[in-house]
């Protein structure tokens, strides 16, 4: 009793230590040190289902020096796991080691356990083989492999799918894939896959059929390089030792095998493949390096499509193409957006992989930005950074769900949100990490933001080829405020074509400085230069009086309507009989809340009606900001929840909307409107026409303002609005605050200007658009 007791113990702690997903490993060299020894920088990445778990390395064999340095942190996180506490963490220790000789020295690192597999993998095992002898083709020590993947890979069972891991060689080595092969070495139980082919020559990874299983299948990879011709190296004791290419070599491709469907074994497939590629194989041939490329795959029940685009999220511009390379200057934060979609299903998250310090935001228009500061000691190496979209499956889809067989039963199977999870193909760029061209500094302040660009990092260039994204405004000439050493632009928050963006923490207001032919020329052939730059606030910040100000009457005066005013008031219900008091601005409303709004023409002119073509919800009382929300369109309601009430008073438009419809899109928004007088009665009129569908339906009417039928069109708005916090309200959970408006005097007087600057050449006939950006962040 007691031995099985002791058994069933050491069981659950064997359970409950089944945690790991994967990992890589790969080094740089940076360079000899003031003593002469060697500095080798380590960068091991480890997936668990906890973030407080990493590997130990220790030697193996040879003199692996003394680790001098080392930082940790986490690259990534997800709750998309399959298992245990359905989470998984990706973790980054970058360790710097003193070696005191150029000979081969080996690392290693084991240790149990797998989260659960479907192919035997228990315990874990990483080999790394490093070999700082020069080469006689670079004269330098070899340059490991740049590989990466994402730790958690999942597909579902009826949608083939191919992965190009990434595997880029500085030194153009010739990088092979393989699976590993020594027993307790490079691998744990090296047991491969069953439904997968591995094209070790291009690391491809191609899935074509399995049975879907919640056990992820384990893989244990190992990447080499091998030279192209062969070479020397030569090591600091004056020995020396020979590298020869890999020999392409022809091997036997094993055969599908088809098992009938059984009940029983957790291991049964249908057509079965090995994944033994059939050109380069292991041989006899040793690399110049070695590295663990490991992780978890899982093959999810079958998808209702495999289309690209409608379950399984499919990327568009600007999203990089596989593979690019994206060049970045040390200190200049690179930007990566990532947009994607799926009609059938509702995008949830974005996973990467990448170097410490990397994070990722999603922006409200819906794109995932991945962004990365590279450091000094950065420079002159590659760093892949992979992502995939993940998908949750729309429950409002009407398609029917697919017949599926899971986990070895036959059965009708609805997908749910919880099953129905779909990722994207994964993508890898490459970044190339250079000095710092272009020296630049930018000032964030309450409503405009100051860049000044030293004139000796651009040599040849004057500002008069030089212009902001948009230089239509006097304001955004750069010749305004520059002098001998300094090209200075100053730039409003709300002119000069600055673009405004915002995550969940954050307002970013993005302008560049570019070169053209000409000023006003909206094209350009000679653009070398790009200084892009931002200002970054925190979204949650006091707001001042002036923000906060009740707007004015609108007075206007029109042909044939002579003078009259436009009110636009908020009431507290339906009765309309004390409008809101100005002095209360901004109004705060909770969710749900109905706002009662009334705008009224007072004219001197009589017989004269009032209508009510679009209003929107808004940021800024701004006829042409963008974006909004649309409540009325071309006299049509668009917002659901809106309410038309009766007036007597044909000059007089009553309505409400629930407040939650749009304000919870913005920190605080206006009300603005557009709205004309006609003549009452008169037929073919803009106010007889009512809702029309086609905003081009009506136009023409234009030209009937000579009648005196109607008036010209008027803008007006009315606000700020806001949404109560959660601190405002007991027990609410906290509401995600957005667009604040930054631009207005004091809006963000209590938080601290985040700033980024950026600038880089461009090769004239260059495909690629980089987009690198420096950022400060508390």
């Amino acid at each position: 009793m007691a031995a099985a007791l002791l058994l069933l113990l050491q069981l659950v702690s064997l359970a409950s230590a089944s945690h790991h997903y994967g990992g890589t490993v790969t080094y740089s060299y940076k360079g000899r040190n003031p003593d002469g020894s060697f500095r080798v920088d380590f960068r091991d990445r480890a997936t668990y289902d906890g973030c407080q778990y990493s590997h130990y390395q220790t030697c193996s064999t040879g003199n692996c020096g003394l680790a001098t340095n080392q930082q940790r942190g986490i690259t990534d996180r997800s709750t998309n796991a399959p298992q245990s506490n359905r989470q998984w963490c990706e973790t980054e220790t970058v360790q710097q080691r003193k070696v005191q000789t150029d000979k081969p020295f080996e690392m290693r690192a084991s240790s149990c356990c797998w989260i659960r597999t479907r192919n035997g993998v228990s315990g874990w095992r990483f080999q790394t083989q490093v070999d700082l002898g020069s080469r006689s083709d670079t004269g330098k020590p070899n340059r490991s492999p740049d590989i990466a993947i994402l730790p958690f890979l999942r597909v579902p069972q009826n949608c083939p799918r191919t992965y190009k891991l990434m595997s880029f060689d500085p030194d153009g080595d010739t990088v092979r894939c393989r699976y590993g092969d020594i027993r307790n070495i490079e691998c744990s139980g090296c047991n491969q896959p069953s439904g997968f082919v591995l094209d070790q020559g291009s690391c491809s990874l191609h899935y074509r059929n399995a049975i879907a299983n919640p056990s992820v299948f384990g893989f244990e990879l190992v990447v080499e390089d091998f030279p192209q011709r062969p070479i020397s190296l030569s090591y600091t004791d004056g020995t020396q030792s020979y590298k020869a290419p890999l020999i392409p070599m022809r091997h036997k491709r094993s055969s599908f095998h088809t098992f009938p469907p059984t009940t029983s074994a957790p291991t049964r497939t249908v057509a079965q493949t090995t994944t033994t590629d059939n050109r380069h194989l292991h041989g006899t041939t040793p690399p110049l390096s070695k590295l663990p490329l490991q992780f978890s795959f899982l093959v999810d029940p079958p998808a209702p499509s495999c289309v690209d685009g409608l379950y399984l999220p499919k990327f568009v511009h600007p999203t990089p193409e596989d593979g690019q390379h994206i060049n970045a200057e040390v200190n200049k934060e690179v930007e990566i957006r990532v947009r994607a979609q799926a009609s059938h299903a509702t995008l949830h998250d974005i996973i990467i992989s990448g170097p410490l310090n990397i994070t990722k935001h999603r922006s409200t228009h819906g794109d995932f930005v991945i962004r990365w500061t590279p450091g000094p000691d950065d420079v002159g190496d590659h760093y892949p950074i992979c992502f995939a979209v993940e998908s949750v499956i729309d429950p409002a889809s009407t398609l029917p769900p697919p017949t599926t067989i899971y986990y070895g039963l036959h059965s009708h199977v609805p997908q749910s949100p919880q099953s129905g999870i779909y990722q994207s193909e994964m993508r890898c760029v490459l970044v190339n990490i250079g000095q710092r061209l272009i020296e630049s500094h930018v000032t964030c302040h309450e409503s405009s933001m100051t860049v000044e660009v030293e004139r000796s990092s651009l040599p040849g260039l004057h500002e008069d080829h030089l212009r902001l994204s948009d230089p239509s405004n006097t304001a955004c000439n750069l010749q305004t405020n520059s002098n001998s050493t300094h090209i200075i632009a100053v730039v409003p928050l709300n002119a000069c074509g600055t673009q405004i963006e915002e995550d969940e923490e954050n307002l970013v207001f993005k302008n560049e400085i570019t070169t053209v032919d000409n000023i006003h020329d909206l094209i350009t052939r000679n653009h070398l230069l790009e200084v892009q730059f931002y200002c970054q606030y925190p979204k949650r910040g006091n707001v001042s009086q002036g923000f906060t100000a009740h707007r004015r009457n609108v007075v206007v005066w029109d042909k044939g309507f002579g003078k009259f005013t436009y009110e636009f008031e908020f009431y507290p219900d339906s009765q309309y009989r004390q409008m809101v008091d100005p002095g209360l601005y901004p109004l705060e409303y909770d969710v749900t809340n109905r706002i009662f709004m009334q705008i009224e023409a007072k004219s001197t002119a009589n017989n004269t009606q009032l209508f009510v073509e679009s209003c929107s919800a808004a940021p800024y009382d701004t006829p042409n900001y963008w974006p909004t929300y649309s409540i009325i369109e071309n006299g049509c309601n668009l917002d659901q929840t809106v309410q038309v009430h009766r007036s007597a008073n044909p000059r007089q438009f009553r309505f409400s909307m629930e407040a939650f419809q749009f304000i919870g899109l913005h920190d605080q928004v206006y009300i603005s409107c557009s709205v004309l007088m006609c003549e009452a009665g008169s037929s073919g009129t803009r106010c007889s026409q009512g809702c029309i569908n086609s905003p081009l339906t009506g136009h023409h009417h234009h030209r009937k303002r000579e009648a005196i039928t109607q008036s010209a069109r008027h803008f007006i708005s009315q606000g700020p609005l806001r949404l109560k916090r959660s601190a405002e309200s007991t027990g609410s959970p906290a509401t995600p605050l957005n667009l604040n408006l930054v631009f207005i005097v004091g809006c963000l007087l209590a938080a601290a200007g985040m700033i980024s600057a950026v600038a880089l050449y461009k090769v004239r006939a260059s495909k690629v658009k980089y987009q690198p950006l420096a950022s400060f962040e508390n």
